[in-house]
């Protein structure tokens, strides 16, 4: 109610300043005809002219009252007052105060909008109009309309006022207000009360705030929500440079993504349209959903992985453009797929692998041709093409090249007599559904070929257009002092890389795994999950395992050149190590658990499976040696090349997971400069840190007119949140 009584008194203060001072006498500059009555000094006119001061006033008919130095004006009233011209059908105009009483299709127009409305009044002096019974003014030059219930126009400053019902149309937006001011010349509209920004596929509430309508510029500083389909922002403070495409968000910042469950938070942020990229830092963190549950007070509640970093960044992009991290599986006898790491030994299958669950292989995995020192490998087909089109399209192609006599396999003799009838079916299959079946390029490359050739002319297989082509998914880019909180897994690492498209966590720079009793290190680590479910683990070069057993200070140790690892319901269950692997294990009694014996073992390739958090067997596969010793006998710091144990880096918790505040992050690097010589110049950063430039983004401050704001103050941005932000250029 005080708010409400504030805001009346400043607006009549102003008319009661002007009001202070009588105005001239009203002159009769002409009229087709007078009559009146002396003694009531009351003067009838038609067609009369008046005129006080500036303002000339015209109409069909009319009451002076000279006395009272006041007139009534009626049907096709014309006020003329320099580049203001207003029309109604009435008017009741009170000469000493200058005030002019409009009714009846009012119309008010200036060089920079028309006002319409039923009732106004008018103040001569002062120039501002009110109504309060609905109006509408449409701007001349953009064409905006704005409707309320009640108005108030300053016409020597280009300020309207607006209460009740507010509701503004611009070509880009239409905005709904409880309370707004908007100036003519500026173009900048203020927000005093709730407020609904609906853009053409977004929308915007706040409850205080600016937007230009010309510039599509705006600030917006109390209870803001921004929302774009299934994404959405909230933030204290909210900046957007509609034509540069750039907004800024401070303080309490959530970005929520329904679409993928991603929720990002921080303190400062910005968005870059040009890519539709969101970079948050200080306190930055994003929660990801997560598959398993954990008990909070009796109660099952979602395990949400939290990833913290100084920096951290999101984007949607096209899939295609991704080099996507296959699923591993287990295989037969112990086999672990596709592993980039040993492609130079291709007499050794020791490649990637599939998950932790115990499914039995296929007889077409189990099967496989075996190969002979110093033979290449076949290649293998795609698993999304069907056997017997990929069989018969081979057979079509690398008959003329291929000796069949020199095949070792049974099973492929068979199917050469299957090849006529399949080969006969091929021209019937259409390209579409092969580029939705064929996902490699180089298979889809020779299926086009081959179909080219079998029918000349009727298939393109350039011209084909493939739907996987505009597949989009989220990926996220984190920064220097990456850590990560899980209930079964936490890591720290100084870069991350993460996308939806393969579920995997790309850890860069010294990372580090902790998983119940075990910390796993290496160059590279991938942590990749199925179902939303932590599923495997895979360390590249260097990779080195600590497993200290509960109540224990002695460390079993295992390293390798390339270590896997599979989860089960969210524990560590086996552990492939390959190439040069190494480990020592403490043996224990299986009565008294007490430590009897160290092994120290070296081979090509072992697996360890866990249970309880503890080495619970080992399988040495190639080219064993070792020995065993009785653990008295052993000394107790017997560690192996490359130990390192780090219990102190572990996140404890959520909370330790959040990326540091601003004066932290800042103060980080205190490193001396170092002088660039011919051998640093062109060696590659290892933690490919971001390269930070300022882009230029004009500064922003919502204009505030000398005019009153009716006790309404709006939320001004304080000085340090107008600074340009940084843009990160990402090799990816």
């Amino acid at each position: 109610m005080q708010k409400i009584f504030v805001f009346l008194f400043l607006l009549i203060c102003p008319v009661l300043l002007f009001g202070q001072k009588k105005g001239s006498i009203i002159k009769i500059v002409s009229s087709d005809r007078i009559t009146g009555n002396t003694k009531l000094k009351v003067s009838y006119l038609i067609n009369p002219v008046f005129q006080q001061d500036n303002a000339i006033l015209t109409c069909d008919s009319a009451v002076l009252y000279t006395e009272r130095n006041y007139f009534e004006a009626y049907k096709n009233v014309h006020i003329q007052q320099l580049t203001t011209d207003i029309y109604s059908d009435e008017l009741q105009y009170d000469g000493n105060k200058k005030h002019a009483h409009l009714t009846g299709n009012v119309r008010m127009v200036d060089p920079k909008s028309t006002l319409t409305t039923n009732v106004l009044d008018y103040n001569m002096v002062a120039k501002i109009g009110t109504y309060t019974n609905g109006g509408k003014i449409v701007t001349q030059d953009q064409g905006i309309t704005l409707t309320s219930k009640n108005g108030y126009y300053f016409n020597n400053t280009s300020d309207a006022y607006f209460r009740y019902n507010v509701v503004v149309v611009t070509p880009q937006s239409t905005i709904k207000s409880d309370t707004m001011r908007y100036n003519l010349d500026s173009k900048w509209t203020y927000f005093y009360g709730p407020t609904n920004i609906k853009g053409k596929d977004d929308n915007m509430y706040t409850e205080n705030g600016a937007y230009n309508t010309t510039t599509e510029d705006a600030y917006f500083g109390k209870k803001n929500l921004y929302t774009q389909g299934t994404k959405s922002l909230r933030g204290d403070s909210l900046y957007y440079y509609g034509k540069t495409g750039y907004g800024k968000a401070v303080r309490n910042i959530v970005f929520t993504d329904k679409k993928d469950g991603t929720k990002m938070f921080g303190d400062l942020g910005f968005y870059y349209k040009i890519d539709q990229r969101t970079l948050v830092i200080k306190n930055a963190y994003i929660d990801l959903i997560s598959g398993d549950s954990i008990m909070v007070k009796d109660k099952k509640r979602p395990d949400t992985l939290r990833l913290g970093a100084d920096t951290l960044q999101t984007q949607v992009v096209l899939q295609k453009t991704l080099k996507l991290i296959p699923k591993i599986s287990v295989k037969a006898d112990n086999q672990v797929g596709e592993d980039e790491e040993e492609t130079e030994k291709p007499e050794r299958n020791t490649e990637v692998a599939e998950s932790a669950g115990n499914k039995k292989p296929t007889n077409s995995q189990s099967k496989e041709p075996k190969v002979k020192r110093g033979e290449k490998l076949p290649p293998k087909k795609p698993d999304d093409v069907s056997d017997k089109l990929t069989d018969s399209l081979k057979l079509k192609v690398d008959s003329a090249k291929i000796n069949l006599a020199k095949s070792k396999t049974d099973t492929l003799l068979k199917n050469v007599k299957k090849t006529d009838s399949l080969v006969k079916a091929i021209p019937k299959v259409k390209t579409d559904s092969l580029s939705k079946i064929v996902t490699k390029k180089g298979v889809k490359d020779t299926i086009n070929k081959v179909i080219a050739n079998l029918k000349p002319g009727l298939i393109k297989p350039d011209s084909a257009f493939n739907p996987t082509d505009t597949i989009t998914t989220r990926i996220i880019k984190a920064h220097h002092n990456v850590k990560i909180f899980k209930s079964n897994i936490q890591a720290k690492t100084d870069s991350l890389f993460y996308t939806n498209a393969d579920s995997t966590l790309r850890c860069f720079g010294n990372p580090i795994i902790w998983s119940q009793g075990s910390q796993v290190v290496g160059d590279t680590i991938y942590v990749q999950f199925k179902k939303n479910k932590l599923n495997n683990l895979q360390a590249f070069r260097n990779a080195f395992l600590v497993n200290t057993p509960a109540d224990s200070l002695r460390f079993n140790q295992i390293k390798g050149r390339y270590m896997t690892g599979f989860f089960f319901e969210g524990k560590l269950k086996t552990l492939y190590v390959d190439g040069n692997a190494e480990s020592i294990y403490y043996t224990q009694d299986d009565s008294t658990k007490v430590y009897k014996e160290m092994n120290q073992t070296v081979s090509s390739r072992i697996k360890f499976t866990f249970k309880d958090n503890d080495i619970d067997d080992i399988v040495y596969i190639n080219s064993i040696e070792g020995a065993l010793n009785p653990e008295v006998k052993t000394e107790k710091d017997n560690v192996l090349k490359g130990f390192s144990w780090k219990p102190k880096d572990r996140p404890k918790s959520r909370k330790e997971a959040i990326g540091a505040s601003g004066s932290k992050a800042k103060a980080r690097p205190k490193t001396a400069p170092v002088k660039a010589t011919s051998k640093t110049a062109t060696k590659p950063l290892a933690n490919k840190t971001p390269v930070v430039i300022k882009p230029t983004v004009p500064k922003f401050i919502p204009k505030t007119d000398s005019l009153p704001n009716f006790g309404i103050k709006p939320i001004l941005p304080k000085k340090y949140t107008t600074k340009t932000a940084p843009k990160l250029l990402f090799k990816q």
